[in-house]
């Protein structure tokens, strides 16, 4: 809202990126929750916040690696500029090429983020691995279902366009769905048996 009320459009993309970039790692906590239903037992506040509390040294990894992607992802956007018309009131046509390379770079970005938070947050809730492996796993499973995963994009933006035309309220809703749905996709897509389970 701050954004809005002082009109600065750059400020609300950033945080709108951001908390693209950073939705993943709260969606930890219904990977928690899901665990504990696949196990047979009760979800509650108290164990879903000690598993977080396990994993914070994953969360801080990965959080790390997303911000080298925002980074990098920033210093690309502010070099696309190079193509936005120098004329005062560009037409959609005199636009078409800074919004072409500008929608380029971003879904390449985008790209990657999805490809390595696809799995790697599940499964690190779910097996004693490292942050590094469960990312290139999870990586390496995207690239072997290209056709599937570009279906579940496709869901995944359809829950969050729901959840922000609705003001957000949606999220209530659609962020659980996604999440456990999310813990389903891991298990049938990796096989992670070579790594030993992590304690409830």
């Amino acid at each position: 809202m701050l954004s809005i009320t002082f009109g600065n459009l750059y400020v609300l993309i950033a945080l709108l990126s951001g908390f693209i970039l950073l939705g993943p790692i709260l969606a930890m906590a219904f990977y928690e929750i899901s665990l504990h239903l696949q196990r047979g037992k009760t979800p509650t506040m108290a164990n879903t916040f000690r598993g977080s509390l396990r994993h914070l040294g994953d969360q801080m990894v990965f959080a790390v690696i997303l911000m080298i992607i925002f980074l990098v992802w920033a210093r690309a956007a502010s070099m696309i500029h190079v193509f936005f018309p120098a004329m005062g009131n560009p037409s959609l046509a005199d636009l078409a090429t800074f919004l072409t390379i500008g929608s380029i770079v971003g879904s390449l970005f985008a790209t990657i983020v999805f490809c390595i938070s696809a799995f790697s947050l599940p499964m690190i809730v779910d097996r004693k691995t490292d942050m590094v492996t469960a990312v290139v796993t999870s990586f390496n499973a995207v690239l072997r279902n290209k056709a599937a995963m570009v279906v579940w994009v496709a869901i995944i933006v359809a829950a969050v366009a729901t959840g922000m035309l609705t003001g957000f309220i949606g999220f209530a809703i659609t962020l659980p769905l996604i999440g456990h749905a999310t813990w389903h996709a891991y298990q049938e897509t990796i096989d992670a048996s070579a790594w030993p389970q992590n304690p409830e």
